[in-house]
């Protein structure tokens, strides 16, 4: 098992799009949500994961994190145990100052929250920061997708969800 080290940002602009080297389309779905720990299953392009993560440590900068292909069928198969609704997004890579970082574009429920990741190998790590990163909302776990799969961005500012 390892540990993963993460910041993540509300995107500001659109200047991720003409950045990116690569981007796929991700539906994730979560099997299991329990005491910070979750078991997702994910579909990204033509692979399929199945992907168990800890809690949240170090104010959300940091977690433990397994992770396994699987074939992109059982992927399929298994999203059908996930609770609505399957988080949907756009996923861009973004090369920048010896990092890549990560830009989820969302749809469906959760369509209009842009936000942009990126993995650390140590918690004080500097980084340089492109100009597309606005607030950071690292620990905040709204901004989670396990979250945003329970209560969806479309619902923040809407009593009716």
């Amino acid at each position: 098992m390892s540990i993963e080290i993460e910041r993540k940002f509300l995107v500001t602009n659109d200047s991720y799009k003409d950045m990116a080297h690569h981007s796929d389309r991700i539906a994730q779905g979560y099997i299991c949500r329990q005491g910070g720990n979750s078991t997702r299953v994910r579909v990204r392009g033509e692979k399929g994961f199945l992907t168990i993560k800890g809690p949240s440590l170090d104010g959300g900068l940091s977690r433990y994190e397994w992770e396994k292909e699987i074939p992109a069928s059982e992927a399929l198969e298994l999203m059908k145990l996930c609770p609505t609704p399957i988080i949907d997004k756009q996923r861009y890579l973004i090369d920048f100052g010896g990092h890549t970082f990560e830009v989820d574009e969302f749809y469906g429920e959760n369509e209009g929250l842009i936000v942009a990741e990126v993995e650390l190998s140590s918690i004080d790590e500097e980084f340089d920061r492109p100009s597309f990163l606005g607030e950071e909302v690292t620990g905040d776990a709204k901004y989670y997708n396990s979250s945003l799969s329970r209560y969806p961005y479309k619902c923040w500012n809407n009593e009716e969800c």
